[in-house]
């Protein structure tokens, strides 16, 4: 079975990194370009993680995130957050909210795939 992954993020190079590195195991992806369309496609989706940005326009990534918290069917969907900054009050403060991960911007994809393979049993596709 495919693992489901939304990533939300308003940058397009972000996206398609996030693409290029799962691009190698058996995933089904789904992308995001701000809060609102993300919590439209958890929703829909029900996704197995979601790759999250923080900093984005009409739904931040932490409005996103509080939204997801409160629905009971996605409240227990692990959420790696993507932040350029790397604050420790913004890093507590997503932490507390539930957040399982995050990583710092700009990253590399086996970055990403680490902290993702901690959460999935990722398997390369066939």
């Amino acid at each position: 079975m495919a693992y489901k992954i939304l990533t939300v993020d308003d940058s397009k190079t972000i996206r398609m990194i996030v693409k290029k590195a799962f691009s190698p195991y058996n995933c089904e992806l789904f992308e995001g370009e701000n809060g609102v369309e993300g919590l439209a496609i958890a929703n829909k989706e029900k996704p197995d993680l979601i790759i999250l940005d923080i900093t984005m326009p009409v739904m931040t990534g932490i409005e996103m995130l509080s939204k997801l918290k409160a629905e009971k069917d996605l409240k227990d969907i692990p959420v790696i957050m993507l932040t350029a900054e790397s604050g420790k009050e913004n890093v507590m403060k997503i932490v507390k909210m539930g957040v399982r991960d995050y990583v710092v911007k700009p990253f590399k994809g086996d970055q990403l795939l680490d902290r993702a393979k901690a959460i999935l049993k990722l398997k390369p596709k066939d």
